[in-house]
């Protein structure tokens, strides 16, 4: 049987009580939401945290609102939410195509945002996509609150850039005029982990890409995204030619590993191959709008 070692639990009611609680019990305390991740390495005891501070009533973080320019999204939103939320995939296709093939209902009805960006695994789906909208991460903790742009939020395998004591509370995306996003994955069966996969956001002015945002998972992309890639967009014609040789430059910069996932030349010729799919249905988005101010 599969039982986790002893902690103590706490339900914060605010996030200054989650605040309060995570000092109160210190760096080996873990916040839990979903518990999906979590959850099963205590059991197999890869974890032992001595408290779990519980957010789940912290309602204020399960909010997907238009803000000025930019959409919040609380990182207590759940994935169905998110998948739900027209305000989100309209604005956003790219929401709608990783949250459909993210795991399966029950996960997507539990699992959250701000607890996937935080595990940190680097076959993470929405840390891709995050990635590829230039997303920034709302971090808050005894200091008050501060921004982090979300390429510099994961530091490593399971490691990111929220410290002891603070806590993840929500994810801002620039809403940009003339943008269109997509999302493309590989898997070995239905709601696994990608063997490869690639998220596209385009922004078009004038008949040529003013910005590029490329996001990739499981093949080794540093803080998930393909720069290089992204810079030779800037300023091409958006068209097949121009996406193929992005996503060539996009597979030649990533370091995939070899696991039971598939060999590491598989995984490069899908990076490219995902890529440049991506790349063609986010500049579809864009085109299929009814005015260029469609995200």
């Amino acid at each position: 049987m599969q039982v986790p070692a002893k902690f103590e639990y706490e339900r914060a009611d605010s996030v200054p009580h989650a605040i309060e609680l995570l000092a109160r019990y210190g760096p080996e305390a873990r916040v839990v939401a979903g518990g999906h991740s979590l959850i099963p390495m205590m059991k197999l005891r890869l974890a032992q945290p001595e408290a779990l501070i519980d957010i789940n009533g912290l309602a204020e973080l399960g909010r997907i609102a238009v803000e000025g320019d930019e959409l919040a999204i609380g990182a207590l939103v759940r994935h169905a939410e998110l998948l739900d939320s027209t305000i989100a995939t309209d604005l956003f296709p790219i929401f709608r195509d990783a949250e459909r093939v993210i795991a399966d209902p029950i996960v997507r009805n539990r699992g959250t945002v701000g607890g996937s960006l935080c595990q940190g695994d680097p076959s993470e789906d929405l840390s891709a996509v995050f990635s590829a909208l230039r997303a920034s991460a709302v971090i808050h903790g005894p200091g008050g609150t501060r921004t982090v742009p979300i390429r510099a939020f994961h530091r490593g395998p399971y490691e990111t850039a929220v410290g002891d004591g603070e806590l993840l509370i929500q994810l801002r995306v620039p809403v940009t005029p003339g943008t269109g996003s997509a999302y493309a994955k590989v898997e070995r069966r239905v709601g696994d982990w990608p063997v490869a996969a690639a998220g596209a956001v385009i922004t078009v002015r004038d008949g040529v890409i003013a910005q590029a945002g490329i996001g990739l998972t499981a093949v080794g992309a540093e803080h998930f995204c393909a720069p290089e890639a992204e810079a030779f967009l800037q300023g091409e014609a958006p068209g097949e030619e121009a996406f193929a040789e992005a996503a060539r430059i996009a597979a030649e910069h990533c370091e995939p590993h070899a696991d039971q996932r598939g060999p590491a030349d598989y995984k490069r010729h899908l990076a490219a191959e995902l890529t440049k799919r991506a790349l063609a249905t986010a500049h579809l988005n864009v085109a299929g709008s009814a005015t260029e101010g469609r995200i």
